[in-house]
């Protein structure tokens, strides 16, 4: 066997609308957590929601891969499992913070800056040539991006706590898109329940260091709604990882887009946010974006040789 083969095994023959199905749900489930996730910060705030919420998913995604048949990775596989839960540990921590002090729907649609960096990194990491088209695409997310802002210091009440959110959901957006390109590669080398065990594993034992100092205990009340994290969560990231093994993320990154619909309507059920136009507005030219520069980039996610 050569030192490099395509992990094709994991990636059976389906009809290519299934995958981007499969992944719109996973879209829909996450979305459900982020509303989850914006009531926990709030009430205990992020350090310890991220915490538990990891330990809680780690025991069930635990069980289910002891129950089930199972092969010991190796350790470049252990290695890409960890170097992804530490990018997936500051997504989670710089969003959910900025999500607590930001509207549901403005913070997922700053977070679609994240495909748009995403095409970026593919034209880096993989040796794509950066086109003009990525550039007007570029220029249309930032501009998207400064609309929401404009939006922010229109309302002075909280200008200065919304500025400080939509900074925090930019940093997590620019690791989330480096995420999205070693999901791609960490799906064709594992299963998803491998990936969601040593995912959350990871990340609670790192922030588990944290945990003398920060640590609180859940109250008893909060225990349900955090099962309910951990399900969702668990459900969006098996079913992600299902469709990016079987699927190139050039066709799957666009479900990420259905998120802002489900942001609008989860923002104002449950914590009766309304969405300004600024926010409209801004999340379609980010969106604009991210399309230009998806049909300027063709290749962004071919199959990738890994080295066994």
């Amino acid at each position: 066997m050569s030192d490099a083969v395509k992990t094709s095994s994991l990636t059976g023959a389906v009809s290519p609308m299934i995958p981007v199905l499969v992944c719109a749900l996973a879209i829909f489930l996450l979305s459900g957590m982020d509303a989850a996730m914006k009531s926990l910060v709030i009430a205990v705030g992020v350090y310890n929601t991220v915490l538990w919420r990891s330990m809680v998913a780690t025991l069930v995604s635990g069980a289910a891969w002891s129950a089930g048949p199972r092969s010991k990775p190796s350790l470049p596989v252990l290695r890409l499992h960890a170097l992804r839960a530490a990018i997936v540990g500051i997504v989670l921590l710089s969003f959910f913070w900025g999500l607590a002090r930001l509207p549901l729907a403005e913070a997922i649609g700053l977070s679609f800056v994240a495909p748009l960096f995403a095409l970026l990194l593919a034209a880096l990491l993989l040796g794509e040539r950066i086109r003009r088209q990525v550039v007007w695409a570029s220029l249309a997310g930032i501009a998207g991006v400064a609309i929401i802002l404009a939006g922010q210091f229109g309302q002075a009440s909280r200008s200065q706590d919304a500025l400080l959110g939509t900074a925090a959901v930019l940093v997590s957006t620019v690791f989330y898109a480096y995420n999205l390109i070693l999901s791609r590669r960490q799906a064709l080398l594992a299963k998803p329940i491998e990936i969601m065990l040593f995912q959350n594993l990871c990340v609670a034992i790192i922030l588990g260091l944290a945990a003398p100092w920060l640590a609180v205990a859940l109250p008893r009340e909060l225990w349900l709604p955090l099962v309910g994290v951990a399900a969702l969560s668990l459900a969006g990231q098996f079913l992600m990882s299902w469709a990016y093994a079987r699927a190139e993320a050039q066709y799957l990154i666009p479900t990420e887009y259905s998120a802002f619909i489900w942001a609008i309507a989860l923002g104002w059920f449950f914590f009766g946010e309304e969405v300004a136009w600024t926010t409209l507005a801004g999340a379609c030219l980010i969106v604009a974006g991210c399309l230009i520069a998806a049909r300027a980039n063709p290749k962004l996610a071919e199959p990738i040789e890994a080295a066994v």
